[in-house]
């Protein structure tokens, strides 16, 4: 029997062509026996979002037909299938947006980010959360406590994937690290450093207003790449010896250079965002001689409950993050502010349920 509190139809916002977003009505999901429905109460807009509504593709992932952007969110559950029974209506949680199969070698091993066969929010021809209601498999639902709001419930996705990076390249208690981009997850990295215990924590980018931020969430020195060259700050400020570990979470080959250059012999090397071309120069001979051990970071896995404890500690105010709010109406604007207003705006939410202050 349907619940009279959950209506058959909501609204969701649906890009039908490159730069244009259109509000549809669409069915309410109904979510499957392992499945969950859940109201969808606050979305951040990432990169990726941008990226395909000014492209229309990332990489080998092409929109070929109209598609629901967003997967960062955090929502209160309305229903659940016959065999959900982690959670019931009312509860509040945290969506973690790739839902895998649970069966291949990777799942088996932990590594469930490189399931071949991931079902992930918002990546072609997946649709994602800029939407009234969203279902997910019960298992990729976190809860989060009555302190932590939906906007901040929501960072834990670009929080995962800092706290993925800390763990594929060992980041120490008592560490340097360098990380090079500071939009919104090179800030959550800085999150994720500071909650694995890094000590010294050197970050670069080419706006003030994004390195003002990194300072308040745990930055230890910010480094403006227009006016000074990080590596030369970087070895100067370490007399000489580099980090222990770097960070590039822009997608620029000049960042990923210098923070390459910028470790110590022997560190360790991660790289988090992707280029726009597929090959970009690295110097070998720096790799070998020094011998730094370099490793890719592909989303995360096995993060949310950490990455909510982290956000609930109190670890870091993130809430000056959340810049620009929008109404799920409102989302092509949201993104074109997300696109244009980098040297403003940090985290753009838009509130598929209004309410824009959970």
């Amino acid at each position: 029997m349907k619940d009279p509190a959950i209506p058959a139809t909501m609204k969701a916002a649906v890009m039908t062509k490159v730069k244009e977003i259109v509000i549809e009505e669409r069915e309410v999901p109904r979510p499957q026996d392992d499945e969950v429905l859940v109201k969808v109460m606050a979305v951040g807009v990432c990169g990726s979002d941008v990226h395909y509504y000014e492209h229309g593709k990332i990489g080998s992932y092409v929109v070929e037909k109209p598609i629901i952007l967003g997967h960062e969110c955090a929502g209160q559950v309305v229903a659940a299938g016959a065999k959900a029974t982690k959670f019931k209506a009312g509860d509040r949680v945290a969506m973690e947006p790739g839902v895998t199969c649970g069966r291949c070698s990777f799942c088996k091993e932990g590594r469930y980010n490189l399931c071949p066969d991931v079902v992930f929010f918002a990546t072609p021809p997946v649709d994602g959360a800029f939407a009234q209601y969203i279902k997910l498999r019960e298992d990729f639902l976190f809860p989060i406590p009555d302190h932590l709001s939906y906007e901040e419930a929501s960072l834990v996705e670009p929080f995962s994937v800092g706290i993925h990076a800390a763990k594929r390249t060992g980041l120490q208690p008592g560490s340097s690290v360098a990380i090079m981009g500071m939009g919104p997850v090179g800030l959550m990295a800085v999150v994720a450093a500071k909650a694995f215990g890094a000590t010294r924590i050197y970050v670069s980018d080419l706006e003030p207003v994004r390195l003002e931020a990194a300072l308040k969430l745990g930055a230890t020195h910010a480094i403006h790449a227009r006016e000074q060259d990080p590596v030369a700050t970087i070895l100067e400020l370490t007399d000489g010896q580099g980090v222990d570990t770097a960070w590039e979470t822009a997608g620029s080959p000049r960042a990923l250079q210098s923070a390459l250059l910028s470790l110590r012999r022997g560190g360790k090397l991660g790289l988090v965002g992707l280029p726009a071309q597929a090959e970009t120069p690295l110097d070998v001979h720096v790799l070998i001689d020094r011998e730094i051990e370099v490793y890719g970071v592909f989303r995360y896995a096995n993060t949310y409950p950490s990455g909510i404890e982290f956000l609930a500690s109190g670890i870091a105010d993130v809430s000056p993050l959340f810049t620009d709010r929008y109404t799920l109406e409102q989302t092509q604007e949201a993104l074109e502010r997300a696109m244009t207003n980098k040297a403003g705006s940090l985290k753009v939410i838009v509130y598929p349920n209004g309410n824009h202050f959970s």
